[in-house]
């Protein structure tokens, strides 16, 4: 295993009208994987992680609206599947029919339904510190005012949020939870100098409601749809921890998808940004992807 912390290549797509970007680590002719960052983050995320993985093509994603990625237009949505279109986009420019999905929270929720409506295009599924998106327990109705209200009240919002600095933005990740080290690590890709401030890169629409959220038998469904082998890795100190839904989600996971495995780590949520627990997990995910044959 490799663990020299290569400098990746930076990527651009011009995909259904819009521009997307990411990084790529890896050798040309690896094992192609196409990651995927949680909410907020972006591609820059699996920089610990990705040059640890054997023999592996890397393609780690900003996802429209985050990173470098450029945002939706202004009549379009957020919701987790509206990626999917564009993520079948890339990978038909990369020359990829099959591929490896590796998705981190959000990220981890939008390639599961990728896997469910394309398997003929997912070789094995990894999925850090979620399953799939948590199912709701809103009525519809419920749901729709909030997305119509929030959505209008962020697309006000358009100009993005502003910080005094980036040391502002990385104190306020920490007071939500993150560890300084992943907030600084995921700082520079997240802001753009603004005056005498930074202003934070992601479209505000991201936080806005769903549109419609899924039911837990439209989860059970997408779960059951994956064909391919599913590797889950939890945090020890993650998300799990304090979700209920999420808690009964995994534990239903191995009754619903046919080739499914789980193990823990140590780290909170964004652990596969800790050095050393990315020495821990690209062991684990390389001997997954061998164990299945994965080309």
């Amino acid at each position: 295993m490799t663990t020299d912390h290569t400098t990746p290549t930076e990527r651009a797509w011009d995909i259904d009208g819009l521009r997307l970007t990411g990084l790529e680590w890896g050798p040309a002719d690896g094992v192609p994987v196409l990651a995927l960052h949680g909410w907020m983050d972006h591609g820059d995320s699996f920089a610990q992680l990705a040059p640890r993985l054997t023999g592996c093509r890397v393609v780690a994603l900003d996802l429209s609206g985050q990173g470098h990625s450029a945002h939706r237009a202004p009549h379009a949505t957020y919701n987790i599947w509206d990626d999917l279109p564009q993520i079948a986009g890339l990978l038909d420019q990369l020359g990829w029919d099959l591929c490896v999905m590796l998705g981190h929270s959000r990220g981890a929720n939008i390639s599961a339904l990728f896997a469910a409506a394309l398997p003929e295009r997912v070789s094995a599924f990894i999925a850090l510190d979620s399953i799939a998106t948590e199912p709701t327990g809103d009525d519809c109705v419920t749901t729709l005012r909030a997305f119509v209200t929030q959505t209008r009240m962020q697309l006000d919002r358009s100009s993005g949020r502003r910080f005094d600095s980036m040391d502002d933005y990385i104190a306020r990740r920490t007071r939500q939870g993150n560890s300084t080290a992943s907030a600084m690590a995921l700082a520079p890709r997240a802001l753009t100098e603004d005056g005498d401030a930074v202003r934070l890169n992601a479209d505000m629409r991201l936080f806005a409601s769903s549109a419609m959220k899924l039911t837990e038998d439209d989860v059970n469904a997408v779960l059951r749809a994956i064909k391919c082998p599913v590797l889950n890795i939890w945090a020890k100190d993650g998300i799990k921890a304090h979700r209920p839904k999420l808690q009964a989600l995994a534990a239903r996971a191995p009754d619903l998808i046919a080739s499914y495995e789980a193990v823990e780590l140590p780290g909170d949520h964004h652990f596969h940004m800790d050095a050393d627990v990315a020495g821990q997990m690209a062991p684990v995910i390389d001997a997954f992807l061998t164990r299945h044959a994965i080309a």
